[in-house]
């Protein structure tokens, strides 16, 4: 027999449609039920107008997420939280090294989250970091992430805890992969000025408008009407992509209960967008083939 995943509805969290699937499975993961809002077609962020239309007295926070380390003005973002009572929980795993307003996201809610897996901005091979300003909340996270105790090699435990812990060699991996962020940061916007500038001309590419004053992108994501072709053809040609996140409401474990409800933003930048190579240690040679094999792809 085919088995879902129970939507609890005990508090309720909003995140984004479009997004990954990790965000409001965090919610699922605590006995939180993840309320999906559409988003913003300029910033691919979470549209506020339908996040208000999506709250009722249950709604005790929100949950932004940075794609592609974009956002809209945070300081809206906040008031929005202050004025509905909502805390603010900022997935910032995309946005290692962008701003909002000269700040760094991830830095305006209650908590901000980052992360460190493999195809991120700098990797410790897994794993994240949690920022906060609360000591209290400080505490509660370190006690929860080390068997409930309130520092290691103390066996004493007056808090319910668990092993999330990060090891030894994942942090000084991290160490140094952070001394190289500055380099990689200035790297990607670098590419991503590339390939804006080398497919302008190409009509039926779509880029979202970035500032690279304030954002780092993680991938260089293009919208087109028939990604999984230029996939295919790039793909003959040695040249490897990944289609973006599908919408949220459309996954299996989802779509039940989101039936019939519109997320046309979101279905429309999932169903037209497509991830180009974008490592930062791509030279400028490597981001000129992929461009000439893309242009030949619409000229034929």
């Amino acid at each position: 027999m085919e088995r879902r995943a129970s939507i609890p509805d005990f508090n309720w969290t909003e995140f984004p449609d479009f997004t990954m699937i990790a965000s409001p499975n965090s919610a699922m993961l605590v006995g939180i039920k993840p309320v999906l809002v559409d988003i913003d077609q300029e910033t691919l962020c979470m549209d506020l107008e339908k996040a208000e239309k999506a709250i009722t007295p249950r709604t005790k926070a929100l949950m932004y997420v940075a794609f592609n380390g974009r956002s809209a003005n945070m300081e809206r973002v906040v008031d929005f939280c202050k004025k509905h009572k909502l805390y603010l929980v900022e997935d910032a795993a995309q946005a290692l090294g962008s701003f909002s307003n000269g700040k760094h996201l991830g830095s305006f809610g209650e908590i901000g989250s980052f992360s460190f897996s493999v195809p991120k901005i700098i990797t410790t091979g897994q794993g994240g970091a949690l920022v906060m300003k609360d000591e209290n909340l400080y505490m509660a996270v370190k006690r929860l992430k080390d068997f409930g105790r309130d520092r290691g090699s103390v066996d004493i435990h007056d808090w319910w805890g668990w092993n999330f812990k990060f090891t030894d060699i994942q942090a000084v991996i991290g160490i140094e992969q952070m001394k190289k962020l500055p380099w990689r940061v200035k790297r990607k916007k670098e590419i991503w000025q590339r390939y804006v500038n080398d497919l302008k001309d190409v009509k039926q590419i779509e880029f979202v408008a970035t500032n690279l004053k304030d954002t780092s992108p993680w991938f260089i994501d293009i919208f087109v009407d028939n990604p999984d072709a230029l996939s295919a053809f790039l793909k003959k040609r040695g040249i490897g992509t990944r289609r973006v996140y599908p919408a949220i409401h459309t996954q299996k474990i989802y779509e039940e209960q989101y039936m019939g409800k519109n997320f046309s933003y979101s279905e429309r930048s999932a169903s037209r967008g497509l991830w180009l190579p974008s490592s930062s240690k791509l030279t400028d040679g490597d981001v000129d083939i992929v461009v000439k094999i893309v242009q030949k792809y619409y000229k034929n």
